[in-house]
Parts: C-alpha cells; structure tokens; sequence
C-alpha cells in the first residue's frame, strides 16, 4: 500500500480535527445519557419494561439500518453535509427527548437520535481518510478516545443534573454539543463554496463499490472481528451484573462497579491500538492480546469465579478492543474516502446487524438451561472466530488491491 507523507496534524486542516472531535463526542453522549434517569422519568409517566427493552436493542439495529443506507446517501450529499445533517437530527432527537410526554415519544425521540448515530459511526472513518490520510492512526486514536470518554461521562453526571434540575434538563443538554459540532462542518462548506464554488466533497463516489465487497474475504474477515467486539460489549452490559451476582456471589452494587471497570477497559484500547497498528504494524499481535484475554477471562468466569472476579472482568473488557482496531483498519484497507464509505458501511451494517442477536441469544440460552455455562461458552467460539479472521485482515492490503487480485481492473 501506498503510504501519504506526514504533514503537522492542525495545518489547513484545525477545523477538520475539532469537527470529527466533536462529531464523535455527540454520537456516544446521546446515546448514554438516558439509562441513568430512567427512574427519575419513571416517576413522571410509566416506562413499561417493553419499551426499556426496545431501547437497549434499538442502537445495533439502527446501526444496521443506516449502514446500508449511508453510502447511498454519502454519494448523494457527500461527506460534509451528511456529517451536518446527522448532528442536526440527532439535536432535533436529544431536544424532542427532553420534552417526551410517555413511553412513546420517549421512544421514538431515542430512535431519532439513533438512526443520526448510525449515520455518524459509519461517517467518522472515511472523513479521518480524507483529511487525514498521512495521520489515520493519530486521529482514530483521537476520535476514539473521544468516544469511549463520552461513554463514560453521561453516567456521571446524569443523575446530578436531574437532582438538581430535571431529568428533562439532563437529557436535553446535550443536544448543545451536538449543535456545537455542527459549527465546523458549516464553516468548511462555506469556505469550500466561497473559494471553489463547488462542492468539498470533490471525489465521484461509485455506486458498485458496496456490492463488490460481499466477494472479498478482506471484508468479512472485519465484519467478523468488529462483530466479536461488539457482541462480547453488549452481552456484557446487558447480562455481566447479572452473570456476576449469579455465579461470583458479589452484590449488586459490585457488579455495577465491575461493569465501570469493563467499560473503562476500552480507554486504553482506543488510545493504543491505532498508533500501534499504524506504526508498528502490529495488528496480528492486538488481535491475539484479544483473543488471549477474552479466552482466559471466560474461563476464570466458567471455573473460578469467585477468586478474582475483577481480573476476569478486565480480561474481557479487553477482548473488544478489536473495535478501534476494526476503526482504523477501515481507512487503512482502503485507498480513498469513497472506498472508507462503503467499507465502514458494509462491516459495521453487517456487524451491528449480528451484534443485535447477542443479549437476547445469550438471555434465551441462559433461560432455557438454567445455566451461565452455556452462555459463556458460546461467547468463547465468538472469540475463537477472530482467530482465523486475525490473519485475514492482517495481511497489508486494500479491498482495491484484492479485487484488482481476483476480479481485475477496480
């Protein structure tokens, strides 16, 4: 592959890095900023167990559906209008959110803000490729640091602002930040307008691109990476505390704090991973610390869970950092944004599309044996699965290069 020389990160380009910082801090915090005042909203209008339930498995679902819409609608708008458009909406969501009158306006506010989310994730590695092709791994290192701190933040500071205001206030605050990153993307289209007279997204997207890639092993080798990271997240916040108090013997508020420290495993990957892959090439390595650690954290769950039940859970919380290996590989494995567009969109649509099928397998699996031991073995063959997939995707070459490969001309 051919490698673009480094320039200094801010040069010509400090308005592109504050609107993909930005873009990114929006899409996590509007997503984790309603369970934490869900009993403060619970004591306005009843929030039947349903809709809770359809919430939880809203994001992967959304993130399905506008994967596969959002290549279409990059090459009909171009990158900078749709990064606009999603924070737009998700503003227009988080705003409608802070207003909800019952379950259900609740519920479709949060869809809003999910569907403008889904756009968003599938976004953020093609816009790093195009502003940052000498600078991939610096910058995904940035934009996914920034995710998993925005994650962590709206936890923390939810139910202090509903205390201290309203449960309405605290969801609707946010959409501040989502109109805040906006003001980037508007300043350079209008720069772009005023001193090209055309569009910024100057590159012709090609509508085969998305369907070329079911044939290439390369990306399914990262749907199914980015697809073991996410089912072993959302298993995990969905059934850990469970699984903990059940076979560790811990209390609830144990389990709730072993849940942070598996969450907070994910702020070291997202700072390490794209520096060591883009540098050291050394993503073979990252992937077998994530198989090592998802591997050896089952099975201290499976045969010791009492001993150590804190290192068990930092060792799984390590085994998603396949997913900001899977970010930067997405503008690693291609040559140009258009390609960045319709790879991001293909394995995080189909990745998301599995992901979604994990916390209720997993429930109806633990249902139907009475057991947690069925349940983490299946998660173990998950793991197993990045096994293959890891020499895959390490190989250093772009989808282009294993079509041209296989197919011929791109």
């Amino acid at each position: 592959m051919s490698s673009t020389p480094a320039r200094p990160l801010w040069q010509g380009r400090s308005l592109a890095v504050v609107g993909i910082v930005l873009f990114a801090f929006s899409l996590r915090s509007a997503v984790a900023s309603l369970s934490p005042v869900l009993v403060e909203i619970s004591a306005d209008f009843a929030v039947p167990a349903a809709v809770v339930g359809l919430i939880g498995t809203a994001p992967p679902v959304c993130y399905a559906v506008f994967g596969i819409l959002t290549p279409a609608l990059e090459r009909r708008f171009g990158l900078e209008r749709l990064a606009l458009a999603a924070m737009g909406v998700a503003a227009l969501g988080l705003i409608a959110r802070g207003f909800a009158v019952d379950a259900f306006t609740l519920l479709g506010a949060t869809a809003l803000i999910f569907a403008a989310v889904g756009v968003g994730n599938i976004l953020l590695p093609p816009l790093v490729k195009k502003y940052f092709p000498d600078r991939i791994g610096l910058m995904t290192t940035i934009y996914s640091t920034t995710m998993a701190v925005s994650t962590l933040l709206p936890p923390l500071v939810a139910v202090p602002v509903a205390d201290a205001s309203s449960w309405r206030v605290s969801l609707g605050l946010w959409a501040v930040f989502a109109v805040v990153a906006m003001i980037p993307w508007v300043t350079l289209l209008a720069r772009a307008r005023e001193s090209e007279g055309a569009d910024v997204d100057i590159e012709t997207a090609n509508p085969h691109v998305l369907g070329r890639l079911w044939r290439l092993p390369l990306v399914w080798a990262l749907v199914v990476g980015f697809a073991m990271s996410g089912a072993i997240a959302y298993t995990s916040f969905a059934w850990l505390p469970k699984i903990l108090i059940d076979i560790a013997g811990i209390t609830p508020a144990a389990a709730g704090a072993l849940l942070s420290l598996f969450a907070a495993m994910g702020l070291p990957a997202s700072a390490l991973v794209p520096v060591l892959v883009v540098r050291y090439n050394a993503t073979l390595a990252v992937i077998g610390v994530a198989v090592v650690a998802g591997f050896a954290g089952i099975a201290g769950l499976l045969f010791a869970p009492q001993v150590a039940p804190w290192l068990w859970v930092a060792l799984l919380g390590t085994a998603p950092l396949l997913f900001p290996l899977t970010l930067v590989l997405l503008g690693l494995r291609t040559r140009t944004h258009e390609g960045a567009v319709a790879l991001s969109g293909f394995v995080q649509s189909v990745g998301y599309a599995i992901v979604a099928l994990f916390p209720v397998g997993i429930g109806i699996l633990h249902d139907r044996t009475g057991s947690w031991t069925g349940p983490l073995i299946a998660l173990a063959f998950v793991v197993a699965a990045a096994i293959p997939a890891g020499f895959v995707v390490a190989r250093r070459r772009t989808i282009e290069d294993e079509w041209e490969r296989r197919h011929g001309s791109w």
